[in-house]
């Protein structure tokens, strides 16, 4: 019996072309009504499980039941990070060019683990990677053609686990693999830094309790002599420092610490410095706004997120490192059925050796595409605008004598609060969310509850935030 007799439960060509199209044009008409749909979802915890089948279907069923199930059961549960009334947390948004350079990375299949598993994934990301370290104005030795290079981490807690677990080894002088490690060894972040150092720790084996959180000033940076102290007194007490993350633009605040001095004292302790830049590095674009990275010549490595701020879509971190080798050493383990002559000759970059998971995506196609497509120029426009928007409204809260700032707002996000106190702000919160029009989050800042508005959703204009406003003031009043 020939292969043809046998039924094929594939989707051909032409039907993907024919369902294709019709996802596409899905995805547009989604676009052009997003802001019909409530910001944050209203649906109640089990609702979505509850309007599914119980049972996976015995037989397939045609891809025109797959797409009319997606508005009655799938929409109710989306937020919609894509809307341009979404101002929570960090942005995480998308752009067409992104989406289509996704598509042909899903469609090509490509798992990229090694130079010959496909080399133009490994060469295009290389090549995006040091594009964008003359974009933004970052230090040479960051590029492949020195001793550093980049690669496309899924996430900025991946950059740091990598840079704290190189750190890690560099310390230990690359025993610690071996050995797992004596307990002595000692990490430093901010009082404000995000908690992926923390998760770090605990994954790289060292410990949350081995972690200081440095005391931070009025504006919420990192001390750099309280810093200094810490180091000292470990030190003294038979510990050993290894790894430093300091954050430019902590998710709380959007505060900056100060790049240069910590580095400084990084270079003088021999503790590897990492500089975590996850939403803002996309502002150093425009070179009004590198002032926030002074000092970055002083780092080990660094990361920041095309997929918060800078149109490409999630997941996408580009992580720098200084010395590839130190890296590599770290992360590289070479069994029998990974062995090629690529690799041998030394000649190629296997970014396998470059992260903790072996297997990987072609990202860099979709950054690719932005890229090309935006320009430097178009995406300069677009972040200044974001900030121009932003300090808008940051002189609208300092105007207006019912609130006030909490925080300093040097870029894109504003932290505020009502002078009504805590409960007052956790009611306004709340009317704002459950309305449906806009969706924002909250942090506590010296012991405060605060909101936080953050301007850098794809299609935001002016419009949305000065509505924003206006349903703060409005909500405000009702209260």
């Amino acid at each position: 019996m020939s292969s043809s007799q046998f039924p094929s439960y594939h989707m051909t060509p032409d039907e993907f072309r024919r369902y294709g199209r019709e996802v596409v044009d899905w995805i547009a008409d989604y676009y052009e009504r997003i802001e019909s749909y409530p910001v944050l979802s209203q649906v109640q915890p089990g609702e979505v499980r509850a309007g599914l089948p119980a049972q996976a279907p015995p037989q397939g069923e045609p891809f025109s039941a797959l797409l009319a199930d997606i508005e009655p059961l799938i929409m109710p549960g989306i937020t919609h990070w894509q809307s341009p009334n979404f101002f929570a947390f960090f942005p995480a948004n998308a752009s067409f060019p992104a989406m289509l350079g996704d598509m042909l990375s899903s469609g090509l299949g490509v798992q990229g683990m090694l130079w010959a598993t496909s080399p133009a994934c490994t060469e295009l990301e290389t090549h995006v990677l040091d594009w964008l370290v003359d974009m933004l104005g970052l230090p040479g030795k960051f590029k492949s053609s020195a001793a550093g290079g980049g690669v496309i981490q899924d996430t900025a807690s991946s950059a740091v686990l990598a840079a704290l677990l190189a750190g890690r080894e560099r310390a230990t002088g690359y025993q610690s693999n071996a050995t797992g490690g004596d307990g002595r060894l000692v990490a430093y972040t901010s009082r404000e830094a995000h908690s992926s150092v923390e998760k770090a720790m605990m994954v790289a084996g060292l410990g949350s309790e081995n972690l200081r959180l440095i005391e931070v000033d009025e504006a919420y940076a990192m001390k750099p002599e309280a810093l200094a102290r810490q180091i000292e007194a470990d030190r003294a007490a038979g510990l050993i420092p290894c790894f430093v993350c300091a954050t430019v633009g902590t998710t709380s605040s959007n505060a900056m610490d100060p790049v240069r001095a910590i580095g400084e004292i990084c270079r003088a302790e021999g503790v590897w410095f990492h500089v975590d830049a996850a939403m803002s590095g996309t502002a150093a674009l425009c070179p009004e706004f590198r002032h926030f990275q002074d000092g970055l010549e002083l780092a080990d490595s660094y990361a920041f997120n095309p997929h918060k701020w800078m149109f490409t879509n999630f997941d996408c971190d580009c992580f720098w490192v200084a010395d590839r080798a130190a890296l590599i050493r770290t992360l590289s383990i070479l069994p029998e059925y990974l062995k090629n002559q690529a690799t041998e000759s030394g000649a190629v970059f296997d970014y396998r050796d470059w992260h903790v998971q072996l297997g990987r995506r072609f990202r860099s196609l979709k950054l690719w595409f932005v890229i090309r497509h935006y320009g430097v120029e178009g995406l300069q426009y677009h972040v200044r605008r974001h900030v121009e928007l932003a300090q808008e409204f940051a002189g609208w809260v300092e105007a207006d004598p019912d609130f006030q700032l909490a925080a300093p707002a040097p870029l894109n996000l504003v932290c505020f609060r009502h002078r009504g106190g805590d409960e007052t702000n956790r009611a306004l919160l709340a009317q704002l969310n459950n309305s449906g029009d806009l969706y924002l989050t909250h942090t506590v800042l010296s012991g405060r509850y605060t909101l936080r508005l953050c301007v850098g959703q794809t299609w935001t204009e002016a419009g949305h935030v000065q509505r924003a406003w206006q349903r703060i003031q409005q909500a405000a009043a009702a209260l």
